[in-house]
């Protein structure tokens, strides 16, 4: 599964929480970047794409599905948090509130007013692709490999999850804009392949069929470390 942050959008650095705002979307250098995506992800064969219904995360996948001749599968589960009655307000007056040290030391117990808590937000985002990601396999095989696209808190929670931590953790993660993470799911753990890869060389993401006599879809950590076999990423 890859993981795909929008593109840089118009509030991106403004200084402003926009949340669930609508009509946000890319700024030039997110354009820039959705159009990168199809050079990015050259060889990566995708099975489906799934994203956020917010307009910049409609933006981003868009070159990509044109290329591919694919359509999007909209889960509003993985839209952004609900931010509330924060949303749309300055982070400068936002950090003065109580909250943030919440958000900030405890985000578990963190739930903005009049939205949604962040513990909400990571069950349903959890929920959403682990069903995605058991009903591709099911129609495209094991090595079938499909992209969602969300936002910053929705991912970094999502991999917290993936790596087993706490979700009072999930702060140390960063997921900046346009990056791609990568998550292999498989019968007892996940396996978390990349973290915040601005990079263009994603081929080697792609699983080889098992070879003849092989176990499908290991759960098995390599001793001593991964070999770099394509077939164990």
């Amino acid at each position: 599964m890859i993981l795909l942050r929008h593109g840089r959008s118009t509030a991106n650095g403004s200084g402003v929480l926009a949340g669930r705002t609508p009509k946000v979307g890319l700024d030039e250098t997110g354009r820039d970047q959705a159009g990168a995506l199809c050079r990015r992800l050259a060889g990566v064969p995708v099975a489906e794409v799934v994203s956020s219904p917010l307009l910049r995360c409609k933006q981003t996948v868009a070159p990509l599905l044109a290329e591919r001749g694919l359509t999007r599968t909209v889960d509003p589960r993985l839209s952004e948090v609900d931010y509330g009655e924060w949303t749309g307000r300055e982070l400068k007056t936002l950090v003065k509130e109580p909250l943030w040290r919440v958000v900030q030391a405890h985000p578990s117990a963190a739930v903005f007013p009049g939205g949604e808590g962040l513990a909400g937000m990571q069950a349903r985002a959890v929920t959403a692709i682990r069903e995605h990601d058991a009903r591709i396999t099911a129609e495209y095989g094991e090595e079938a490999v499909w992209l969602i696209c969300s936002h910053g808190d929705v991912l970094k929670a999502i991999l917290a999850d993936a790596l087993g931590q706490h979700l009072d953790s999930f702060q140390r993660i960063v997921v900046d804009p346009a990056s791609v993470s990568v998550v292999r799911y498989t019968e007892t753990r996940p396996f978390v392949v990349r973290m915040n890869d601005h990079g263009g060389d994603f081929a080697g993401i792609v699983p080889e069929k098992p070879k003849r006599g092989r176990k499908k879809g290991s759960s098995d950590a390599e001793i001593g470390g991964s070999t770099g076999q394509r077939d164990r990423v």
